[in-house]
């Protein structure tokens, strides 16, 4: 009960972060905003649900034919609301393996599988930034979008780096891990059940590389497709309120909002995605339209996840799985 009213005050904060912002003005915007491209974003939401579900299935390969169809879109709704409902997104893996066991697919596949899955996307975030850097050549995209885009591309890389450098350098961290939490005081079979989780990471990263290459390139697409989408809500909801706004510079805005939220630890970086958005929108287009502006986006790439997700992940998971993901801000 206290994880989910910390939840709760989460969303309460977020909620009210965009009407302290936008003030009455605000209301004004959303009254005018088109109700026919709000559903057409909610739809939006739905396409990459499915976009992921035959993501998964591709990942899955010959173990796809033990989940059904309908029961893979079942696990990426359930997937997706532990990750917005969780400190730093720590439920999404271990409610996908979790769902993925019950349906036969053992550990190590389902570690390849969001181990692939995660490669995917920060392969995509890379050649976003690369592709958003040709296009500032020829543009004058201003230094705040020049700021915006050294600090989205160093937190790329570094994930790719993070992931290639404990790929090559498995045992060293494995032996710097054990000794940091003996000097924490740790039990010894919890620094083995963590040297165990870090090896059989390891061994899902490279299970990744021996997946054959039509499959890996046919996931990367479906990849750019799901984020495609969905990183042009924002742009869309700006739009809709009247600003004329380049993507890349939304998706720019998102990308880091976003990241700010999982530093933050907060369940889906609520509060901490509204500030870092509030403090990069604000300044551009107006305290109100901002406001508007990321009130619609949350509510179509969040609240609209935990709305719809959270009755999916009960009916799939139960609630022991989710006292255990409330729990890990414990651990």
């Amino acid at each position: 009960m206290k994880r989910i009213l910390w939840l709760g005050a989460g969303l309460l904060v977020a909620i009210v972060i965009p009407f302290v912002l936008g003030g009455a003005d605000m209301f004004h915007r959303l009254g005018s905003f088109p109700f026919a491209l709000l559903l057409g974003m909610f739809g939006m939401i739905i396409v990459c649900w499915c976009l992921n579900t035959m993501r998964l299935r591709l990942l899955l390969g010959e173990s796809s034919s033990a989940v059904s169809v309908p029961r893979s879109l079942g696990v990426v709704m359930a997937a997706e609301f532990a990750y917005c409902a969780t400190p730093g997104g720590s439920g999404g893996p271990l409610t996908l393996m979790a769902v993925l066991s019950r349906n036969g697919v053992g550990a190590a596949k389902s570690s390849a599988v969001f181990a692939t899955d995660q490669l995917s996307d920060l392969l995509f975030f890379l050649l976003a930034l690369v592709a958003i850097m040709f296009y500032a050549v020829f543009h004058h995209l201003g230094e705040r979008m020049e700021w915006m885009l050294t600090v989205s591309g160093i937190l790329v890389v570094g994930g790719l780096c993070l992931c290639a450098g404990f790929g090559h350098f498995h045992r060293q961290v494995i032996r710097f891990n054990g000794r940091l939490l003996k000097r924490l005081n740790t039990k010894a079979t919890t620094r083995r059940r963590w040297a165990r989780k870090l090896l059989h990471f390891r061994n899902a990263l490279a299970d990744t590389l021996k997946m054959p290459g039509k499959r890996l390139a046919g996931v990367f697409l479906l990849t750019c497709m799901h984020w495609g989408l969905r990183y042009s809500v924002l742009y869309l909801a700006l739009r809709g309120l009247g600003v004329d706004v380049e993507w890349a510079w939304s998706f720019l805005i998102q990308m880091l909002s976003l990241s700010a939220g999982q530093f933050s630890l907060l369940p889906g970086g609520a509060g901490a995605a509204e500030l870092t958005s509030a403090a990069l929108l604000a300044p551009i287009v107006g305290k109100s339209t901002a406001a508007a502006a990321i009130l619609i986006w949350r509510a179509v790439t969040y609240y609209f996840y935990l709305v719809v997700g959270g009755p999916v992940f009960l009916l799939m998971v139960g609630r022991p799985l989710l006292n255990k993901l409330m729990r890990l801000r414990e651990a």
